[in-house]
């Protein structure tokens, strides 16, 4: 399921292969998109925008083809050395792969940030498909012809496919969309691949979804979970993990280790379940929570906890 990109591997005449990024404002469903495209739940998802910190990718294996999605940070307005990263990640996928997937939110979102990502894809030579999601939330679906209408004088699209990434409806047609952009090519991960990303980095991004989802305020934007033991018992059927959260202030770690222990309890519950189901055994799994101050504004923490740009 993991591990390093590998040769590419000799394939049949007619194989196709190629990278693809898919891009977009924050909270926009890129991560869903690509949960969706592979039907495996590599990429974690939540309501709150700016979730995704790293470059993900999943890779969808078929007899002749192999498709790697590059899943990206949302790009948005950066202040500080720790969102300006994100945005450097998200931009610099741009540069290195066969095609892109813009992502927009039909009802528009925001127009400075899909101007930004606009300009910046004007510069690309690799062909962008423009995908409109969460059509399902369009109150008027007369709307929904105009906007694309609106859409094709941005940028000269090589199609235009409106979709909702959370039912899966119009999915299909943009990853056929896509497999016809795709050139000649090796396979260049095994069939049994879905992710290049280690288990352990998976684990992680596990713990960090559960505390977006029981955790409220902008406490889990504070949060950076480092594994920092993964050991795998295979007589056992067992995976022993350790993890440290980090936070910035004694505050958010006590919000984080709730009342008598039970937030951190129902964080290492919920995250045990999930990895159990994904990674198909038997999970130990310790939290501990770790105050290191103002980590998001030191470039040193911030590279030692995995964040930076490549």
């Amino acid at each position: 399921m993991g591990g390093s990109q590998m040769e590419g591997q000799n394939a049949s005449a007619g194989f196709k292969s190629g990278y693809v990024a898919i891009v977009g404002a924050p909270n926009v469903g890129k991560s869903t998109l690509l949960n969706r495209i592979l039907r495996e739940k590599i990429s974690i998802t939540t309501p709150k925008p700016q979730t995704t910190r790293n470059r993900i990718l999943g890779i969808l294996n078929e007899p002749d083809c192999q498709m790697i999605f590059v899943d990206t940070p949302g790009i948005h307005s950066a202040r500080d050395s720790f969102n300006r990263i994100l945005v450097e990640t998200a931009l610099s996928t741009l540069r290195e792969v066969d095609a892109v997937c813009f992502l927009m939110d039909a009802s528009g979102g925001d127009r400075d940030i899909n101007d930004f990502i606009v300009e910046n894809l004007r510069r690309l030579e690799s062909p962008i498909i423009l995908a409109i999601n969460k059509i399902d939330t369009l109150q008027e679906k007369s709307r929904l012809l105009p906007f694309m209408e609106h859409c094709r004088g941005l940028l000269p699209f090589h199609a235009i496919i409106p979709i909702c990434a959370l039912s899966g409806d119009g999915v299909d047609v943009l990853v056929e969309e896509v497999r016809g952009l795709l050139p000649a090519g090796p396979r260049y991960f095994p069939e049994d691949y879905i992710t290049d990303m280690p288990e352990r980095f998976l684990a992680g991004e596990i713990i960090r979804e559960k505390i977006f989802h029981l955790v409220h305020q902008e406490v889990p934007y504070a949060v950076a979970v480092v594994v920092e033991e993964f050991t795998e018992e295979p007589q056992r059927n067992l995976i022993r993990i350790q993890a440290a959260i980090n936070v910035e202030r004694d505050s958010q770690k006590a919000i984080i280790i709730g009342k008598q222990g039970q937030m951190l309890k129902e964080i290492g519950k919920q995250a045990r379940k999930d990895m159990e189901v994904l990674l198909g055994c038997r999970i130990y799994l310790g939290l501990f929570v770790r105050v290191q101050k103002d980590w998001r504004k030191d470039r040193r923490t911030l590279t030692e906890f995995g964040y930076s740009p490549r």
